[in-house]
């Protein structure tokens, strides 16, 4: 693996940037384990959102079980408040086909129906199976189809790129 040169801290700062218009609908902040669970966190508490931070972890949602193998390592999702008509911000670390953004909608409307959804990433492969498309983006990147890129962390955030070989 070797690290990139884009930095991590920037990246957020640039998020939180672009999701300061959406404080003025007192939104809930959802992160998906585990990398978007991390930005959440720091995301939460550079923008000072007062409603607690909630996660979810995707796995009994994924549609490409018998593709990837089951998470043996399933984290408990976490929606402190009722969702029901609030305003949404979804963070995820790397978006990169849309299926796991697709599990994560699946699951938050299992707690309920949000008036709205904000997709925020930190990297946007722009390599969709799915139609979905981030509001807010850290950074755009393309990569060649054995290329991957990893968040890292929790302390310190960093990202990581490696090839994978099949």
């Amino acid at each position: 693996m070797s690290q990139t040169d884009l930095d991590v801290n920037c990246l957020l700062q640039g998020m939180a940037d672009g999701l300061r218009p959406h404080l003025e609908k007192t939104p809930v902040m959802i992160g998906i384990h585990t990398g978007g669970v991390w930005l959440a966190e720091r995301l939460h508490e550079i923008l000072g959102i007062a409603e607690p931070l909630g996660t979810i972890d995707i796995s009994f949602y994924r549609d490409d079980f018998t593709r990837i193998g089951m998470n043996p390592q399933v984290k408990a999702s976490a929606l402190p408040i009722d969702i029901d008509g609030r305003h949404v911000i979804l963070v995820d670390d790397v978006l990169h086909t849309g299926r796991t953004v697709r599990a994560a909608l699946n699951e938050i409307f299992d707690y309920g129906r949000p008036s709205s959804v904000t997709l925020a990433v930190l990297i946007d492969r722009n390599e969709r199976e799915l139609p979905i498309q981030p509001n807010v983006v850290g950074q755009p990147i393309t990569l060649s189809a054995h290329q991957h890129i990893k968040l890292v962390g929790p302390e310190p955030l960093t990202l990581d790129m490696f090839e994978v070989t099949s």
